[in-house]
């Protein structure tokens, strides 16, 4: 059981990871150069393996239990943004992260 919660965590990770590339592309000036920017295609790419992923997950996870767990989609998007696009972290984005952690260990308990 647990090498599939081990999977959703990796699912939640390849989300945001999708994210920052789609982020990353999003800084194309025009439709052509966006086209071929290769960031957009790293991360559709990585949003259909997460998606693919959470598919899998939900034949042997509760639903109740993997929708509410993708909340971990943010902690992780938190952790890239400041590390790689350098934005700031508030204490209202530390105590939100802190609280996902909470609900998460509370659904898995």
């Amino acid at each position: 059981m647990i090498k599939y919660y081990i999977i959703l965590i990796i699912m939640t990770l390849l989300g945001s990871v999708a994210s920052f590339f789609l982020k990353k592309a999003s800084s194309s000036k025009t439709i052509w150069k966006l086209i071929q920017n290769v960031n957009i295609y790293l991360g559709g790419f990585l949003y259909l393996t997460s998606a693919l992923l959470n598919i899998y997950i939900l034949k042997y996870l509760d639903y109740s239990v993997v929708l509410p767990m993708t909340a971990i989609t943010y902690i992780w998007t938190l952790v890239i943004s400041y590390n790689f696009l350098k934005e700031k972290v508030s204490k209202r984005n530390i105590l939100g992260v802190f609280l996902i952690i909470g609900g998460v260990i509370l659904l898995v308990i």
